[in-house]
C-alpha cells in the first residue's frame, strides 16, 4: 500500500479512559509519525450508549444542555440532547446513566428513568419528526416507568397515589393509563437505538442480565423481574393487548426496560451501531478509504453480535476495504476475528500496567498501535519491499 494511502480511523470509545474522538486522535498521531504522507480521515462513532451525543456532534449535530431528573431524583444538567434539523437524539446514559450516579452509589431498586421523559418533552417543544433514543449504559431497571410518568402516563397504586420510583415501585402498580403519554409522541418516528436483543423478563431479561452491574443482588434481581412482570400484567388488564408480546420483543430489555416503554409508545427497535454508522455518513467515508482502523474498549463475544467495530467491518467488506482493529483488550482468538479484521492489536498485550482507567497510558499505547499499523500496512522499505512481508502485528 502506497505511502499516500487514504486511511479512515473510526473507533468507538474506550470506556473508562478515552472518548471515541480521543481514541481516533491518538491513533492518527502515531500513524502519521510513521507515514506522514498518509491521508487520514477521522470519525468518532457510538452505538447508542455513553458517548452517543458526543459522536453525533462530531458530525452534523449540535448538543444542547438540559436540566433533568437524574437516576436518584436529583437534578442533572446534561448535554443529553443533540439536534440536526428535525431530528433529535437523546442519550439515555447522560440522563440516568451509571456515570451520573451521585458518588457512584448504585440504586438498583429505586433508580428512575423520569429524566428521559423530561428530555423527550424538551425535544417535543420544537419542530421534530424523528426522535432517536440512544439506549445503553443506564443505572435504571424500571421498565421505563419513570419516563412514561413524566410524559403523563398514569401508573398508580390501589389508593390512587403514583407508584414509587424505580423497578421496586412497580410491585405496587394497580391502575395504568398510557393515553396521554402516547398522545405526546403521536406523529413522531421514535427510534430505539440499541445493540442488545434481550427481552424484558426472565433469565435473559433486563434484570437478570444487567441488574448485577447496576448493583442488584440476587434477591434484588428476582424482585425487579417480578415487579416488571406485574407491570406487563397490569398493562394487559388495562387493555394494552400487545403488552406481553412487546415484552418478548428483542431489545425490550435494553436500558433497564426503556426499550419496552419505547415500544409501548409506538417506537421501533434498530441496531444502534448500524443507525449511527448511517447517521454519521460512514458509507461515504468508506468509498474514499484504502483501509480502515476501528476499535473499542473490549473486543469480545458481544462484539461479534453486531457491536460497532463488526458492523463497520461488514460495511467495509461490501466495498472491498480492509479493516484493522485496536482494542483495550481482546478476548477472542484469531480464528474468531479473522472473518472481520485484517489485524487486531490489544493494549493489554503492550503493557503490564492497567491501562483501562489510565487515559494518558491508553493514548500512548494507541499511538504505538498507529505506528505499527503504518509500518505494517503503509510504509515501504527503501528497497521497495513491503514491511507487511516481514513484520508481525503484536
Amino acid at each position: 500500500m502506497a505511502a499516500g494511502s487514504s486511511v479512515l480511523i473510526a473507533p468507538d470509545k474506550f470506556k473508562g479512559s478515552l472518548t471515541a474522538d480521543e481514541v481516533a486522535r491518538a491513533l492518527e498521531r502515531g500513524l502519521l509519525e510513521a507515514a506522514p504522507h498518509a491521508r487520514v480521515s477521522r470519525i468518532a462513532l457510538a452505538d447508542g450508549g455513553e458517548g452517543s451525543v458526543a459522536a453525533a456532534c462530531a458530525g452534523r449535530f449540535h448538543a444542547e444542555k438540559v436540566i433533568v431528573t437524574g437516576p436518584t431524583g436529583q437534578p442533572v444538567t446534561a448535554a443529553c440532547v443533540a439536534v440536526h434539523g428535525r431530528t433529535v437524539l437523546i442519550e439515555a446514559a447522560a440522563v440516568c446513566g451509571l456515570g451520573v450516579l451521585p458518588g457512584g452509589r448504585t440504586a438498583p431498586l429505586t433508580a428512575t428513568s423520569r429524566g428521559i421523559g423530561q428530555a423527550l418533552q424538551y425535544a417535543l417543544v420544537g419542530e421534530v419528526d424523528t426522535i432517536v433514543l440512544a439506549l445503553g449504559g443506564v443505572a435504571t431497571t424500571d421498565g421505563g416507568a419513570g419516563m412514561l410518568q413524566s410524559l403523563g402516563a398514569v401508573l398508580d397504586q390501589e389508593g390512587g397515589a403514583p407508584v414509587g420510583p424505580g423497578g421496586r415501585g412497580l410491585a405496587d402498580l394497580h391502575t395504568v393509563d398510557l393515553t396521554e403519554a402516547r398522545a405526546a409522541l403521536k406523529g413522531v418516528d421514535l427510534v430505539l437505538a440499541t445493540d442488545v436483543d434481550n427481552p424484558l423478563l426472565g433469565p435473559t431479561g433486563t434484570a437478570a442480565v444487567y441488574g448485577p452491574q447496576k448493583g442488584a443482588t440476587e434477591d434484588d434481581v428476582q424482585e425487579l423481574d417480578d415487579a416488571l412482570g406485574t407491570f406487563v400484567r397490569r398493562l394487559e388488564a388495562a387493555g394494552v393487548q400487545d403488552a406481553a408480546g412487546l415484552a418478548r420483543t428483542a431489545g425490550a430489555g435494553s436500558a433497564g426496560g426503556l426499550g419496552f416503554a419505547g415500544l409501548l409508545l409506538g417506537g421501533r427497535v434498530c441496531s444502534g451501531a448500524d443507525y449511527f454508522l448511517t447517521l454519521l455518513g460512514a458509507d461515504d467515508l468508506l468509498k474514499d478509504a484504502d483501509f480502515v482502523v476501528t476499535g473499542e474498549g473490549s473486543l469480545d463475544e458481544q462484539s461479534l453480535s453486531g457491536k460497532l467495530p463488526v458492523a463497520l467491518a461488514r460495511r467495509a467488506r461490501r466495498q472491498g476495504v480492509a479493516v484493522h482493529a485496536v482494542a483495550g483488550r481482546c478476548t477472542l482468538p484469531l480464528d474468531r476475528t479473522a472473518a472481520h479484521f485484517r489485524s487486531v492489536q490489544a493494549l493489554t498485550d503492550l503493557t503490564d500496567k492497567d491501562c483501562a482507567g489510565d487515559s494518558v497510558l491508553s493514548a500512548q499505547l494507541l499511538a504505538q498501535c498507529g505506528r505499527t499499523l503504518a509500518q505494517r500496512w503503509i510504509a515501504r522499505c527503501a528497497d521497495g519491499t513491503d514491511p507487511a512481508d516481514r513484520l508481525a502485528v503484536p
